[in-house]
Formats: structure tokens, sequence, C-alpha cells
């Protein structure tokens, strides 16, 4: 009988959850946008930065960066030529002990053949190589310590293997050497064009014990890329001793490699992992800290580990052209950072992968563009931040997601006509379709066009809406730009989701005065030209305004500098300062013109200029709206609230 044992899924995020909810990812992008960050910029910015829920690339980062740490001040890379040393200096303590108490000629002999000796380790073991050891202990120490340089020498090129060869004996050591001929011979046939996976496959089957990484190599690739990397990473730690140290060890390994009989069958190997990884850093060296001396083999480790941080530190860094998510290594994560931080990986994927298919953002790495839905979610959040100032925040200026083209309801109902755009009767609706019989008792109801009614609203009157944003360069020179950009986008989300039936217009000057679409609301940024161009602002406002001569107008301006540009007979932009007598005339003709059209200005100043303030003191004088001096980071709110106050006397 099977039995099934139920429990939380804790093998990274849940399969079944739903797709990940983006929206506050676009929120966090909007106040990148709002501050003058192209989509690009603001998305690497939030990938950096993270969510609430969602550590950032920054954080990973950071935890890369203290590993590095940690792995340097594993300890000093010479350990091995010390316990050489220190095996040697014991092996001869040993063999002097013995020969001591011996008063014969040969025993004064070997003394002089041990005092001799160079002061180079590797030279002093090939010296002892086919020395007859008189103690048993001393020839024990120097086999101990020759079979410690064959180990080590191994562990370098195979990561485990100092371990998996203690204790073993010549049968171990024989599988060894057929391990490497038979790895050199697969790597000569793929060369040749003819391994095969099958051929892999065998090997792993006969050697797969030795290669115990996580996770093992699924093919020869994979298997070579292991090798070679670990390869340069012992080439690295050799470089990083000082010569002395780095020629007395290479002695010690060539003749740990001629002891083994593997001298020829490993330079083969070095040289094909080479010749097939020649972009790894085989020359560099590492700086190691610590107290406690390595061995050959750990010590390659950590130096292949520093390597492996180094590249993860790039790719987390995202700092070259054409970066993305899918450079970071996942393995290199788990391995480096551990479960968790593969997880974040993953949301952090999943937040720019749900932000295309949910229709957020369009278009290629390096030009990304907000979708329309993502700009409506913009200008939303960007009303919803005004509205929470408490300035703003009072009773009737609230937002109203449930508004519609119509006004307040007034209780009776009438036939839907085509064309009606009143709110719907439900209730109505549905029991004109049950008394003309278009349903069966338990079954569904049928419907016809004539069974349908609306509820009739009262008459809301409509208003012709214009915001006038100053774009010149003294708006970032002042940090100003970002609450004039949130103030556009809060005005228009309102005008269009609780006022519909107006028509709003966004302008933007500087040299020239254009009109800004509600897509390019979200990506307008300052422009660095010399101009403040009010006049020409204030004449396509104008139009808009002609266009909807019967709605209730209401202009509304943000600057922080007086005109210094207008428009000349030939199109072409005059600009001056301090501003001419014309550029001045040119602007008042234009607001007096709105104050013939029954259009007041309302002038939101951003800036303590004396004649910037006797010229807005005047447009008000001239044409009968207001001067407000806001705080600037809370201009949306004023803005919001100027607009609801002028658009309920209104209606």
């Amino acid at each position: 009988m099977n039995r099934f044992r139920y429990g939380e899924y804790d093998d990274g995020p849940d399969p079944l959850a739903p797709p990940y909810d983006v929206r506050a990812a676009v929120d966090e992008m909007g106040r990148g946008i709002m501050g003058g960050a192209d989509p690009m910029r603001a998305l690497r910015d939030l990938l950096r930065r993270g969510t609430q829920d969602v550590r950032g690339l920054d954080d990973m980062l950071r935890d890369v960066r203290r590993r590095r740490e940690q792995v340097r001040s594993r300890g000093r890379l010479d350990g091995t030529l010390e316990e050489a040393r220190a095996l040697l200096d014991r092996a001869l303590g040993q063999e002097r002990a013995a020969l001591f108490p011996d008063p014969s000629d040969d025993a004064r002999l070997r003394e002089a053949e041990l005092d001799s000796l160079p002061q180079d380790t590797a030279a002093a073991v090939r010296r002892l190589s086919d020395y007859r050891w008189r103690s048993q202990a001393a020839a024990q120490s120097f086999e101990e310590l020759r079979d410690l340089l064959r180990r080590e020498v191994l562990d370098t090129r195979f990561q485990g293997m100092k371990d998996a060869l203690a204790d073993s004996g010549p049968e171990d050591m024989q599988r060894v050497r057929e391990m490497v001929d038979a790895l050199n011979d697969m790597l000569e046939a793929d060369d040749r064009g003819e391994h095969t996976q099958a051929d892999f496959d065998r090997f792993m089957d006969s050697y797969g014990d030795m290669f115990p990484e996580e996770p093992a190599p699924q093919n020869l690739e994979e298997l070579v890329d292991s090798l070679a990397r670990r390869a340069a990473a012992a080439q690295r730690m050799m470089a990083s001793l000082t010569p002395e140290q780095r020629a007395e060890l290479q002695g010690l390994m060539d003749d740990a490699e001629a002891q083994s009989g593997m001298s020829r069958a490993l330079e083969r190997l070095s040289g094909a992992l080479r010749s097939r990884r020649p972009d790894l850093d085989w020359s560099g060296g590492e700086r190691m800290e610590g107290e406690q001396g390595l061995g050959m083999g750990d010590a390659t480790t950590a130096v292949q580990e520093l390597a492996d941080l180094a590249e993860l530190d790039t790719a987390l860094n995202q700092g070259y052209a054409g970066a993305g998510l899918d450079d970071v290594d996942e393995e290199a994560v788990r391995r480096a950072l551990g479960r968790r931080a593969v997880d974040d990986l993953d949301r952090l994927r999943a937040v720019e992968r749900e932000l295309r298919e949910q229709g957020y953002v369009e278009g290629s790495r390096n030009r990304l563009r907000l979708t329309p839905k993502a700009v409506r979610r913009l200008g939303e959040t960007a009303l919803r931040e005004v509205f929470a100032d408490s300035e703003a925040a009072r009773p009737g200026g609230h937002a109203d997601d449930a508004a519609g083209h119509s006004g307040e309801a007034t209780g009776a109902t009438r036939p839907w006509e085509f064309g009606d755009d009143e709110p719907l009767d439900v209730v109505r609706t549905l029991r004109n379709a049950i008394a003309r019989g278009g349903s069966r008792p338990g079954g569904p109801v049928r419907m016809h066009p004539d069974d349908f009614e609306v509820a009739e609203t009262e008459r809301r009157d409509a208003a012709a809406v214009c915001l006038l944003v100053d774009l010149s360069y003294s708006m970032a020179l002042r940090d100003l730009w970002g609450g004039a950009k949130q103030t556009a986008m809060a005005l228009h989300s309102l005008v269009t989701t609780r006022f519909p039936q107006d028509a709003v217009q966004v302008i933007g000057f500087s040299d020239y005065a254009r009109e800004l679409p509600p897509s390019g609301l979200a990506e307008l940024s300052w422009e660095p030209v010399q101009g403040t161009n009010l006049q020409h602002a204030l004449l396509l406002a104008g139009r808009h305004l002609d266009r909807h001569s019967d709605f209730e107008p209401i202009v509304l301006v943000v600057t922080d500098g007086e005109p210094t540009a207008h428009l000349q007979r030939d199109g072409s932009a005059a600009f001056a300062w301090p501003p001419s007598p014309e550029t001045t005339a040119a602007t008042l003709a234009e607001v007096d013109r709105m104050t013939r059209r029954g259009a007041s200005l309302n002038v939101f100043l951003l800036a303590d200029d004396p004649r910037l303030e006797r010229f807005v003191d005047e447009v008000a004088r001239r044409n009968g709206g207001r001067v407000v001096r806001p705080d600037a980071d809370r201009l949306g709110g004023y803005v919001v609230r100027d607009f609801l106050s002028r658009r309920r006397r209104a209606g």
C-alpha cells in the first residue's frame, strides 16, 4: 500500500502561485521616471533596489563582496610548502637521531650528506629521492611528504582528489592514471569530431566518483568547463606566490608528477584545457589573507571561488552595455549565496517578465517603452500620492474610481437608446427580460435590446482644461522637475477618470511650446535649452479653448521663470535675457486674448524672483486670475485642489 505525506512546499517559489503582481513594481519605476529617468533606467534601478518583498541586485552584490572578503581571509596560499618543509624537517630530525649513536664512518658520511642538502625544499626532496634511510620513522615521514605532494598536485586539478586518495594504495593511483589517460583520449577524439555522448556516459560510469561536484557534469563541454576553471585557478594560485615560493613549490609539483608517472598525461591535459578555454584568466594573481596556511588544493579552491565571485560581481553589477538578468548564472548565485538568493533572482526575473507579459512595457531591452496601460497606472499613482497630501485631502477632494461620464442619479429610468452613455439600471433590465419570458425556471436569462433601461442623471457641464508646464532648464536646476511631472500626470489622470467628459490638454514650454500627448507624459523630460516661451504656450492653449468654446475654460500655469522668449512673425523663437519688451508685450497680448475668452489664468509660481512676481501680478491684474506660491514639494496638491474647486463651481 502506498503512503503519501504532504507538507509545505519548500523547494523555491510556489509553482502554482498566481502571476506576480507587478503594479507595485510599476509604481516603483514611476518614481524614477518622475525624476527624469527613461523607462530602461527606471527598470534597472528597480531591479537593483528590489521591492518590499524581494531583495534587489545591490543587496546580492553586497553579499557577494562580503563573501569575497571571507574567502580572502581563509589563509595563506603557501600552506603546502610550509607543510612540506615541516615534514622534511621531521624526517631529517628522525634520521639524525638514528645516526647520532652510531660511531661508524657510514653514519658520519650520512650526516655530512644531510648537512649538504640545499635550502630549497624541492631540491632537497630530489636529492633524497635515492637516499637509503637508516630510520624507519624518517622513511615513513619522507613517504608521507611525497604522498602529500602527489595528492595535492592532483587536488589542484581535480577537486576532492586529496581526500579521495587518503590512505590509498598503488591500485588507486593506477586508477587515477587510467582516468587521466581516458580523459585525454576523449578530448582528442572530440578534436577529431569522433566523440559521442555515449562515450562521455561510459567515462562517467567508470570514473564519475572522481568528480564529486554538484551538479555533476552532464556532457564533455560541462566537464571541460569545470576542469579548465580549476586549472586556471591553479595557475593564478601559483602566480599569487612570491617568486621564491613559486619556484620552490613548482619544483615539488614537478617531482610529485614525475613520481606518480603522470607528468606527460597531466601536461597533455593542461594544454587541451587551455586551448579550449583561452578566455579564462590564466595569469592573474589573488590577494589572500589570514593566519592559517592552505594546502595547494584548498588554495586553488579559494582562488577559483574568488574568480567565480568576481564574475558574479560583474553580472550583478550590470554595468556593461546590454546587461540583463539572463547574464546572472543561477548556479553561481546558489553556490555563493544560497537558495534564498536564487529565489530572489527568480522573483526579479518574474518582475521583468511580467512587466512585458502583463502589458506595461514593450520594445527591446535597450529601447524599452511604457505602454498606455503603464502610463495610466503611473497617472493613477501620481493622483493617489497627490491626494495623500494632507493639504489636498480635504472633504470632497478624494479620488472616486467609480465616477463616470454622468452626474448624480435622479432616481428615474428610461429605455436604452443607441449612443446612451448613462449607467445601466441592472435591476430593471433583468426584470424586463424575465417579464418578457426570456428565461425558464432555473435556466439562463435571455436578454433582448428592448429590455435594457438606463438610469437618468443630472446634467454635468464639461470643462476645457489646459495645464501649461515649464520645461526649461531652470526647472531641473532648482530640482522642481519631478514635482511638475507628477502634477501633470496626476491632473491628467484626475480629469480623464473623474471628469471624462472634459477636454484636457497638457502643454510643455521652453524655447517653444508643444502639446504633450498622454502617452508621452511619463517619459517627458526637461529640455536643456534657453527660453521660457509662455506666449507660445498660451497661444496653443487658446486654440484648445476655441475648439471647445461651449466648455468651461480652466487654464493652469506652472513656471519658475518670467517669459524670456516669444514667437516672431516667421515662426522662430526670439530669446533674450533679461526679457525684452517685445517678449513681455507678446506674452501679455496672449493673456488679454485669454481674458476675452473668459478664461482666467491661475499661475503657480515656483521661484522667488522680484521681476517674475511683478510680471505674474500684472497677469493677475489684467486677467482676474490668481497667483499661487505653493511649496514645491506639494505642488500637485495645490494644483489638483485648485482644479477641483474651480470644477465644482463650473459644474
